[in-house]
C-alpha cells in the first residue's frame, strides 16, 4: 500500500510499504478514505522533534472496516468509522474515568501513521466508533476533524469550563484554536475571543462564534484580553499551541478562580510555580481524550449542527502529502486534507 513516510526534517515521501495485519485478537484492520496533516506533524517534520529512521506519519482517519480481530464485537467489515489518535482499550481504570488518551493500554496513532492507504487499529473495540451509516461526501472532512482537532478543541473548551455566563479566551488560530471557538460556541459561552493576526483564520473564527479579535500577542495581548473583561481576565482560556509564550499569555489571560485548559502540545515549557500559585487558576490539559466526545461530535455532524470541516482549506490526494507538509510549515494553508 501506499503510505507517507518521514525520512529526515522536511523530506516526507509517500512510498510503497507492507499492508497491515492483524497480531492481536483486538485489532482491526480499515481502509483509510480520508486522512490528514496535524499541526502537531509539523514538529518532526521542521526538526523539532528528533527523527533518527525513516518513520511514518499521520494519526487522524477515517475509513471502512475490512478486517477484525476474533475478540472484537463492537464493529464489523463494511462499516464506516471514525476513531482517536489515541487508541485505547475502553475498560481500564484511567479509561472508565473519562481518560482513554491516557489509558493503561494505549497507543499514539502516530506510531502506526494514518497517511496511508490502510491502517491497524488497536483495541478497536475502544476507539473506533462506527458511523450510522455510509457518510455523504460533504461530511467526510467533518468527520475526520472528530478525530483530533475537533476532539481536542472541544476538550479544551471542556477543560476551560466554557459554558453559558463565560467569556472564554482561545489562544491560538490554528485548526485546533478554530474549534476549540466552535466548541465554546456550542457550549454557550457568552463571549467567545480569538486571538489572531491571521485575516481569513480571524474569519473563520467569526463563523464558528468568535465575538471579538485580538491581534496582539505576549503581555500586550494579556492586556488587550484584561481590558475587554473590566481589568479581571477571561473565565475560561484555551491555550492550543504549546509554546512558552502561549502557555505563560494563556494563564495570565484568566482571571483568578478561572480555568485555563491547555492543548497545544507543549515543547520546552518551564512555568514558574510561584506565578501559578499566586494566579489561583485551575489548570488541566494534556493528549485530549478525544474517545470520549465522539460519539456526541458525530451525532452533531451528522445531524449537521457543526460543520468543523471548514478548518480543511487544503485538499490534495496523497501522493502530493509533501506539499500538503510545506503548505502547512509556511502558513498558506491552516490544515491539510488528503484523499485516494
Amino acid at each position: 500500500m501506499r503510505a507517507t513516510v518521514l525520512h529526515a526534517p522536511g523530506d516526507v515521501r509517500v512510498e510503497e510499504v507492507e499492508d497491515p495485519e492483524i497480531t492481536t485478537p483486538t485489532d482491526a484492520v480499515i481502509r483509510v478514505t480520508a486522512t490528514c496533516v496535524c499541526g502537531s506533524d509539523l514538529w518532526p517534520y521542521r526538526g523539532i522533534d528528533p527523527v533518527a529512521d525513516p518513520v511514518p506519519m499521520g494519526h487522524e482517519y477515517v475509513g471502512i472496516v475490512e478486517e477484525i480481530g476474533s475478540e472484537v464485537v463492537s464493529i464489523k467489515p463494511g462499516q464506516y468509522v471514525v476513531g482517536s489518535f489515541v487508541a485505547s482499550c475502553g475498560i481500564c481504570e484511567i479509561c472508565r474515568s473519562g481518560y482513554p488518551s491516557s489509558c493503561a493500554n494505549r497507543v499514539f496513532m502516530a506510531q502506526v501513521g494514518t497517511q496511508s492507504e490502510r491502517a491497524l487499529i488497536p483495541h478497536a473495540d475502544g476507539t473506533l466508533v462506527p458511523l450510522p451509516g455510509a457518510p455523504d461526501a460533504d461530511l467526510i472532512p467533518s468527520l475526520l476533524a472528530a478525530s483530533d482537532v475537533l476532539g481536542t478543541g472541544w476538550f479544551g473548551a471542556v477543560a476551560a469550563e466554557a459554558g453559558p455566563g463565560k467569556t472564554v479566551a482561545v489562544v491560538g488560530d490554528g485548526a485546533v484554536g478554530l474549534l476549540a471557538v466552535l466548541a465554546a460556541q456550542q457550549l454557550g459561552a457568552d463571549r467567545i475571543i480569538a486571538m489572531s493576526r491571521h485575516e481569513s483564520r480571524q474569519k473563520l473564527a467569526r463563523e464558528f462564534g468568535a465575538t471579538d479579535i485580538v491581534t496582539e500577542r505576549g503581555d500586550d495581548g494579556v492586556a488587550r484580553i484584561k481590558e475587554l473583561t473590566g481589568g479581571m481576565g477571561a473565565h475560561s482560556v484555551v491555550e492550543a499551541v504549546g509554546t512558552q509564550e502561549s502557555m505563560q499569555q494563556a494563564i495570565r489571560s484568566t482571571r483568578p478562580g478561572g480555568h485555563m485548559g491547555f492543548v497545544g502540545v507543549n515543547h520546552d515549557v518551564a512555568l514558574s510555580g510561584e506565578e501559578l500559585f499566586f494566579s489561583q487558576v485551575h489548570v488541566v490539559g494534556g493528549p485530549a481524550p478525544v474517545r470520549r466526545f465522539l460519539p456526541e461530535l458525530i451525532d452533531l455532524i451528522w445531524q449537521r449542527k457543526i460543520n468543523p470541516g471548514k478548518v480543511f482549506d487544503l485538499t490534495l490526494p496523497l501522493d502530493q502529502a509533501a506539499e500538503a507538509y510545506q503548505a502547512m510549515d509556511e502558513r498558506r494553508a491552516i490544515k491539510a486534507l488528503l484523499t485516494f
